[in-house]
C-alpha cells in the first residue's frame, strides 16, 4: 500500500510504503482529486520510481512537472529495457539524465535542431553493446511516439548507459571517450598493426580503460605496493612497457597525473595480450 505524502500533478504523487520507503508513484490520473494522506489506487499504478537519495528523488520530481507525461513513459520503458538486457547496475540519475536528454531532443526535432555527436564514431567502437541499445532506443520512441530521431542521438544515448555504470558525469563520459581514443591510436601508432576489435582481450582492455578514465577524471588511482611484480612485467614485456611509458607521457602532458607502477603494468599486460592476437 502506498499513502501519498505529496501530489506533484495528476499523473505523479510522491508516497510512503509499508516500509517507510518514500517514493515516486507514476499513473494515469494516479493524483487527480487526492489529497495527502490518501492511498494511491493500486490497480492505476503504472511505475514505482525507487530513487536513492532525497536528491535525485527531488530532481526527478521537478523533471516529471516540466516534460509531457509521453515523455516519461517512453523513456521509463526504454530503460527499464536496458536495465533488464544488460544485467548490469546503473545509477538511479539514468531516470532523471536520459529521461530529460531525450525529452529535449524530441522537442528540439519538432524544431528541426538536431545535434551532431561528435563522438559518434568513437561510441560505436568502444561502447559497442551500449550503442545498439541506443539504436533500438529510437526504434521505440519512433512506434511509440512517431518521431524519428538521428543516428546521433543513439550515441548519446549509448554515453548515458556507461554514465550510468561508471556513476560518473557526463562531461567527464565525453573525456574518458577521447582518452580512450586516444590511447588506442598511441597503441597502433607504437606497434604499427591494426587491433582486433572483435577479440576478447581488446573488450577487456576498453572496459580497463573505461574505468581507468573514470579514476583519473576523480583523482584516484589503484594502489602500488606490489613493486616486485611490477619490476618482473618491466623487465619481461620490455616492449609493450615502453608503449605504456608513452601512453604515461601523454597522461602526463595533457591531464597532469603521474601513473602509478601498478596502473602501468595492468596497462603493459593489456597490451602484451592485445598485440599477441
Amino acid at each position: 500500500m502506498y499513502k501519498i505524502n505529496k501530489i506533484i500533478n495528476n499523473n505523479f504523487v510522491c508516497s510512503i510504503n509499508e516500509n517507510r520507503e518514500e517514493l515516486i508513484v507514476r499513473g494515469s490520473g494516479i493524483g487527480f482529486q487526492k489529497k495527502i494522506g490518501d492511498f494511491v489506487e493500486e490497480a492505476k499504478i503504472e511505475k514505482v520510481y525507487r530513487m536513492s537519495s532525497e536528491t535525485t528523488r527531488n530532481k526527478l520530481q521537478t523533471l516529471v512537472s516540466n516534460i509531457p507525461l509521453e515523455h516519461v513513459e517512453v523513456c521509463t520503458e526504454i530503460i527499464d529495457d536496458i536495465k533488464k538486457n544488460l544485467k548490469k547496475k546503473l545509477n538511479d540519475n539514468i531516470y532523471i539524465t536520459l529521461t530529460d536528454h531525450l525529452s529535449f531532443a524530441i522537442e528540439r526535432k519538432g524544431m528541426n535542431l538536431e545535434y551532431k555527436n561528435a563522438l559518434l564514431w568513437e561510441i560505436k567502437k568502444f561502447y559497442h553493446l551500449e550503442y545498439q541499445m541506443g539504436l533500438h532506443a529510437l526504434d521505440v520512441i519512433n512506434k511509440r511516439l512517431g518521431i524519428r530521431l538521428i543516428e546521433d542521438e543513439a550515441g548519446f544515448i549509448a554515453l548515458h548507459i556507461v554514465n550510468a555504470q561508471l556513476d560518473t558525469d557526463m562531461s567527464d563520459m565525453m573525456k574518458i571517450t577521447k582518452l580512450i581514443q586516444d590511447i588506442i591510436e598511441i597503441t597502433k601508432n607504437y606497434y604499427q598493426i591494426e587491433l582486433n576489435e572483435e577479440s576478447l582481450h581488446y573488450e577487456r582492455f576498453i572496459t580497463h580503460l573505461k574505468y581507468f578514465g573514470q579514476r583519473l577524471f576523480n583523482n584516484k588511482s589503484v594502489k602500488d605496493d606490489d613493486f616486485q611484480l611490477q619490476h618482473m612485467i618491466k623487465t619481461n614485456y620490455s616492449k609493450d612497457y615502453q608503449c605504456a611509458e608513452l601512453i604515461s607521457k601523454y597522461i602526463k602532458d595533457k591531464f597532469n597525473r603521474d601513473l602509478t607502477g601498478e596502473e602501468m603494468m595492468f596497462i603493459t599486460i593489456h597490451l602484451k595480450r592485445i598485440t599477441m592476437e
